[in-house]
């Protein structure tokens, strides 16, 4: 921070594009548009620049009350998502004869253009203003200077072809940019496709962020960009495997596709009873949480690679891994609170499209909502070196749940077992039954035309003609109601009938 000295001799009694006076202590979009201004430095001075409140445009001092609350509001500038990428700043109070002045350090962002709700703001001589074309062509190329990381290198071999410019236009920059600025924007797509990092108008093609967000054929340049999903049985990966997905294409689509995904089939939201009158949602796994692990395996995974995001799911957990372990700054010693970017660019249209939130608070929120849900703490595997994995356990009140439906199962087969000797009879009927079942076996092909599940559910009947209907639906792994839909379109289609009753009747399949 500079000194008193500085700031009498320097920035006092001087009109300089490296600082700012204002007397205001609550016009915030003021204060954001100067902090962007300074970290964009179009000047090229590579030196701070200074927003100094509580001083006049004269130079003279008026002073401020500067308060702890105060000067917190000042610093949340930098995390309030305003100002992306976020700023290197410093806030301090500094006493004056005259009174006491706020006094902002802005550090020359290293990766510009900065940008404050959307528009670039840059230092215009003693003032600021909005960057035009050329400033922003100018603030790229000191961003290109620097930026050296996978996803803002040219994809050497693409061309624009192989992007999907409409999703550009109608999705993304609707997104990145105000309405206002996009109307009036009347530049070339690959000059906006660069100045977001998608395009490389040196080498005339695009980045491999923008083959990652907007290409019509991912996997022809990217291998490894997809993410598969696998839900085993059992909790490990020697179990049969229940069911598989590839979610693959370019992020703008896959993203929302896992969003949905998360929610209506990992979440698994049911009710049940817990009284008479009242039920309670049960979830297995948080929405927001599991997203969010998901969206971080997206971010920071290593794209050169050629191996996938791998999403498992377990009778007892889920694992998402991802390709490349922690990077940068980020240490096993000071993880989750210290972050740092693999994919900057990736990052960014992350935020941009709202699936992360840049705030380095994802782990710590994912941690309270699993706390939250009775998932407990999450588990990370650090030491994997080429790769990042991270746990989350079922929830202890989806297990009880579970539980609770074994033991209700466990009762009914006591129950049944107790019957035995009462059921004789029947099982003597049930057993010629099934010799005439046995004998429609040859005619499968009739079957042809329904679906599994109605060909599972005769297959069992054949050799099992006693179950009810909740042991059916315990056989076959569906809900009761599944179950009763099954059978009645069975029973409409003549191919099945149940005698008698209930509890002590028997299925016959008619065809």
């Amino acid at each position: 921070m500079i000194s008193v000295k500085d700031i009498r001799e320097k920035f006092l009694t001087e009109e300089s594009d490296r600082v700012e006076k204002t007397i205001s202590t609550t016009n915030t979009d003021k204060f954001g548009q100067a902090i962007c201004a300074f970290s964009n430095d179009l000047p090229n001075h590579c030196q701070p620049g200074y927003l100094l409140l509580g001083v006049n445009d004269d130079g003279s001092i008026k002073g401020v009350d500067a308060t702890d609350e105060l000067l917190k509001n000042i610093a949340a500038i930098r995390t309030d998502g305003n100002i992306q990428p976020q700023p290197s700043m410093v806030v301090e109070k500094v006493t004056m004869p005259e009174g006491d002045i706020i006094v902002v350090e802005v550090q020359p962002a290293a990766f510009p253009p900065v940008k404050y709700k959307g528009r670039i703001w840059i230092r215009i001589g003693p003032r600021k203003g909005v960057a035009n074309e050329t400033d922003e062509r100018m603030l790229y190329e000191k961003r290109a200077s620097h930026i050296r990381t996978f996803d803002a290198m040219p994809c050497l071999g693409a061309t624009l072809d192989d992007i999907d410019l409409t999703v550009f236009k109608q999705q993304y920059l609707p997104k990145a940019m105000p309405e206002d600025v996009l109307s009036e924007d009347n530049r070339p797509v690959t000059v906006l496709l660069q100045s977001f990092g998608f395009f490389d108008l040196q080498f005339n093609c695009p980045t491999y962020a923008g083959i990652l967000f907007f290409g019509k054929q991912v996997e022809r340049f990217l291998p490894g960009a997809y993410l598969q999903y696998v839900r085993f049985k059992g909790k490990d990966r020697g179990g049969d495997i229940v069911s598989e997905y590839k979610f693959s294409g370019n992020l703008c689509k896959i993203l929302y596709q896992l969003d949905t995904f998360v929610d209506t089939t990992i979440a698994n939201k049911r009710p049940i009873p817990i009284s008479a009158l009242q039920e309670k949602i049960v979830i297995d796994y948080p929405h927001w949480a599991t997203r969010e692990l998901l969206m971080n395996a997206i971010c920071h995974r290593d794209y050169e690679g050629n191996g996938p995001v791998q999403f498992y799911q377990y009778d007892d957990r889920i694992e998402i891994m991802n390709p490349g372990g922690l990077y940068g700054k980020a240490t096993p010693q000071n993880f989750p609170n210290v972050n740092d970017y693999r994919n900057p660019v990736v990052a960014e249209a992350l935020k941009v499209l709202g699936f992360v939130n840049r705030f380095s608070r994802g782990v710590l929120k994912v941690k309270t909502e699993l706390k939250e849900n009775g998932n407990g703490n999450p588990t990370f595997s650090l030491d994997l070196i080429t790769a990042f994995l991270a746990e989350v356990f079922l929830s202890t009140y989806a297990k009880k749940y579970f539980e609770g439906k074994e033991d209700r199962n466990e009762g009914i087969k006591d129950r049944n077992e107790g019957k035995e000797s009462r059921n004789e009879g029947i099982k003597d009927r049930n057993e010629g039954i099934k010799d005439r079942n046995e004998g429609i076996k040859g005619k499968e092909q009739l079957y042809s035309d329904l679906s599994l599940s109605h060909r599972n559910i005769l297959n069992i009947l054949k050799t099992h003609p006693q179950l009810t209907y909740t042991e059916l639906a315990d056989n076959i792994g569906v809900s009761d109601s599944t179950i009763w839909r099954l059978i009645s379109q069975l029973k409409a289609d003549g191919y099945l009938k149940r005698e008698r009753g209930n509890k002590s009747g028997f299925w016959i399949i008619l065809k």
